[in-house]
């Protein structure tokens, strides 16, 4: 695959290289450097492997890293997915403006192989996998060295990390299309790159569990010392218990979840009534990005998650052009009065109590919402999220936030939902319960009385609870659910070309494989199928949560 080895090797946050896979069996004038040398190298200097393992992960935050040519401010790592993957959905509100970056996923235009948005979404993770698949092929397998060993934990944790980011999105669910082509896999052992087939939803899954099952092993007593942007045996935990709940192995999904959030507690009610979820340091964090000022210097520090999902960035194209993100009305209408998590968005008089105590230059409190700034701010719209803060505080122009991966409230939803349906319903009652009343809804209370029913109320916690983060499509296509933006003539909050609903089995929900891979894997056969919704399509469709 050319366009996954046309690759950026970051290491100790600079970039190195770029280099095509056949450079690594040239002969240089004069001497050739062995993969057996390599190992032999890496077993004497561990801090050279170290050093790549650094790369690999900062590579998750770094601005224009993508596969275009050309910079884009679309172009920030893995949070350009999870924005991407949340205005797929149907939760997630922007207007239609040719300021807005991401216009192509909200009206389905990335499903168009020739874009650069899918490109991003889809090179990025084959990117990153290139650096895991370096780090393992430089390091003996059956190494005693221990440090050796942690390394070769986290490199195939990455590696299953990224299957899991692409895999939910290229063919349907586990259950139903295990035998169907999903997307291709590539190990340290990979050698055609030019005739490697997509693989089975099954071999992708079984790559995945393999991966995280040795990483786990590997990492039993490796301590990261609170740094909270390496993996470590919890955070292996924790994407296993993904994998299982995209499996529908609902037993292990719940196991997983519960080893991974030894220690951890969520946010409290308190915590989450302010904007929040931008420090690694958080108690509740179990996995993150951690972004500094110098990681975002580019353009002003446009091409950055806070410019383009936050409300507070003093320079961004959410504020200064308004282009807010924003909660569909038929999620927002949902949300009980006494969840404190109605106040992550304002109202439709732009109110949240989550600005009480807040400043923005010269307005404070309720008046931030219509105070405006030339060029700089302005007015929020009715819905807009409040729900992420800013690091360097409301009205920064530094976009310096950290973007969260994995944190404990997301492991509980999992605990509870892979307890419901494994026959254990009152235990995941109690757990969802539980979590809900302490932390968000002191009012709340469960009516669901079969599996069914938890699993949807779950589903609807989880909109609500991991809103931007990153969960909304691979939840869609997991669990086989219709896209519903709207009901009936009533378009809500949506602007005329993205109001549409789209069926579960629509074959037009699947990504598809960017034009450059095709080009350079012959053995590519690409997702077909489906038409590009329009306007008020499906007016009738109902997804058991907004009803």
């Amino acid at each position: 695959m050319k366009l996954y080895n046309n690759f950026f090797l970051i290491a100790m946050g600079c970039t190195i290289l770029s280099a095509c896979s056949d450079m690594d069996n040239m002969d240089s004038e004069g001497f050739r450097i062995t993969s057996e040398q390599i190992e032999q190298t890496n077993e004497i200097i561990p801090s050279r492997v170290e050093s790549s393992l650094v790369g690999m992960y900062h590579y998750m935050g770094t601005q224009y890293a993508g596969a275009p040519t050309n910079e884009r401010d679309d172009d920030f790592g893995y949070p350009t997915a999870c924005i991407s993957q949340d205005l797929n959905g149907a939760d997630m509100v922007c207007d239609n403006s040719s300021y807005n970056w991401f216009t192509v996923s909200s009206d389905y235009s990335d499903r168009n192989d020739t874009y650069a948005n899918p490109l991003l979404r889809y090179s990025y993770f084959y990117n990153q996998l290139k650096l895991a698949n370096d780090v393992l092929a430089s390091v003996d397998q059956n190494t005693e060295n221990e440090k050796l060993k942690q390394y070769i934990g986290e490199a195939k944790a990455i590696r299953a990390f990224d299957y899991l980011c692409l895999a939910p999105y290229f063919q349907f669910n586990y259950e139903s299309s295990k035998d169907k082509p999903c997307i291709p896999l590539v190990t340290e052992t990979t050698e055609d790159f030019k005739n490697n087939p997509r693989a089975t939803v099954e071999q992708v899954y079984t790559q995945i569990i393999t991966d995280l099952t040795d990483a786990i092993d590997k990492l039993g007593s490796y301590d990261r010392k609170g740094d909270k942007t390496r993996i470590d045996k919890q955070v292996a935990y924790g994407l296993r218990a993904r994998a299982y709940l995209y499996m529908g192995k609902w037993a292990e999904a719940a196991a997983d979840a519960a080893k991974a959030l030894e220690g951890y507690t969520p946010y409290s009610r308190e915590e989450v009534s302010t904007p929040a979820f931008y420090n690694i340091n958080d108690h509740n964090w179990i996995w993150g990005i951690s972004i500094t000022a110098n990681d975002v210097t580019k353009n002003g520090g446009n091409p950055s998650w806070p410019s383009h999902l936050g409300s507070f960035s003093g320079s961004s194209y959410t504020a200064a052009v308004g282009v807010y993100k924003r909660i569909n009305t038929l999620l927002y209408n949902q949300i009980p009065n006494t969840d404190i998590r109605k106040q992550w968005w304002v109202d439709e008089n732009l109110h949240s109590d989550l600005l009480n105590g807040q400043n923005w230059g010269e307005a404070s409190g309720q008046d931030i919402p219509a105070y405006t700034i030339t060029d700089v701010k302005m007015a929020f719209v009715p819905y807009t999220n409040v729900k992420f803060g800013m690091k360097s505080g409301i009205g920064s122009a530094t976009n310096d936030c950290d973007w969260c991966i994995m944190r404990a409230e997301e492991m509980i939803l999992i605990e509870a939902e892979g307890l419901a349906m494994s026959q254990q319903e009152g235990a995941a009652k109690s757990k969802l319960e539980d979590f809900v009343r302490t932390y968000r809804d002191p009012n709340y209370i469960c009516n669901a009385s079969t599996k069914e029913a938890l699993q949807n109320e779950i589903w609807k916690q989880r909109r609500i609870e991991l809103w931007g983060e990153g969960f909304a499509m691979a939840d869609i296509m997991r669990l086989n659910k219709p896209i519903v933006r709207f009901h009936g003539t009533d378009k809500g909050n949506w602007p005329d070309a993205f109001c549409f609903n789209v069926e579960a089995n629509d074959p037009y929900l699947l990504l598809r494989i960017p034009q450059k891979e095709t080009n350079n894997n012959s053995a590519i056969e690409n997702n077909t199928g489906g038409n590009k919704p329009v306007s008020m399509q499906n007016p009738d469709l109902k997804d058991g949560i907004t009803d």
